[in-house]
C-alpha cells in the first residue's frame, strides 16, 4: 500500500509503517466484525442494518484507538457501542428495546463470549443435520425463504395451526439439542 503524494515517487520506497498499520486495522476488523454482526442480530437488528451498525461501531473504535487494547475489552467496547447505535434507532419503543438489549448482552456474555458464537452455530448445524428432511425443509422455507404459514401448510398438506405447532416443536427440539451439545 503506497500513500498518495503530490509528486511521483522517484526515490526509496515508503516505509512499511502504513502497511503495518493497515494490516493491524484489517486484523482488528477481521477479529471482531462477525461477532459484532451476530450480536446485533441477537438484538433483533435486520441483516443489512446490522452490517451498517457494525461498521459504524468499528469506525468509532478505530477513531478512539480501541484496536490497541486487549481483545476482550475491545469486544465489550464494540458491543456497547453497537448497542447504543441500535438503541438510538429504536426510539419509538425504547424501553422494550433497552431491556431486550440488556438481556442480549447478558446472554452473549454467558453463552457466546468465549468463541463469538461459533460453537453455538456448530451445535446448531449438527442438530439440524439430525432432523428429518421434512422438518429441515419446513425450517428452510420459513426462516430462509420467508414463507408464511398458509403457504407452508399448503406445501406440507397441513393447516396453519399445524405449521405453527410444527415450528414450535422444532424450535424447542433444536434448543434442547443445542443446549445438550454446548454442555457436553
Amino acid at each position: 500500500m503506497h500513500a498518495v503524494t503530490d509528486s511521483p515517487q522517484t526515490s526509496a520506497p515508503e516505509p512499511a509503517a502504513p502497511a503495518a498499520a493497515a494490516s493491524g486495522i484489517d486484523a482488528f476488523v477481521g477479529r471482531h466484525q462477525q461477532m459484532l454482526w451476530r450480536f446485533l442480530r441477537v438484538l433483533g437488528c435486520a441483516g443489512q442494518r446490522a452490517e451498517e451498525i457494525a461498521q459504524d461501531a468499528l469506525v468509532i473504535a478505530l477513531q478512539r484507538g480501541v484496536e490497541n487494547g486487549p481483545g476482550p475489552r475491545a469486544a465489550a467496547f464494540l458491543r456497547q457501542t453497537a448497542r447504543h447505535l441500535w438503541l438510538r434507532e429504536q426510539r419509538a419503543d425504547r424501553r422494550r428495546a433497552a431491556h431486550h438489549a440488556e438481556a442480549a448482552e447478558r446472554l452473549w456474555q454467558r453463552e457466546f463470549d468465549g468463541d463469538d458464537g461459533d460453537g453455538w452455530l456448530q451445535a446448531l448445524d449438527r442438530c439440524l443435520e439430525q432432523l428429518p428432511e421434512r422438518s429441515r425443509a419446513a425450517l428452510d422455507r420459513t426462516y430462509r425463504d420467508g414463507m408464511g404459514r398458509a403457504e407452508l401448510g399448503a406445501e406440507l398438506g397441513i393447516g396453519e395451526h399445524g405449521v405453527r405447532n410444527l415450528l414450535h416443536r422444532l424450535r424447542a427440539a433444536l434448543r434442547d439439542c443445542i443446549e445438550r451439545r454446548r454442555q457436553a
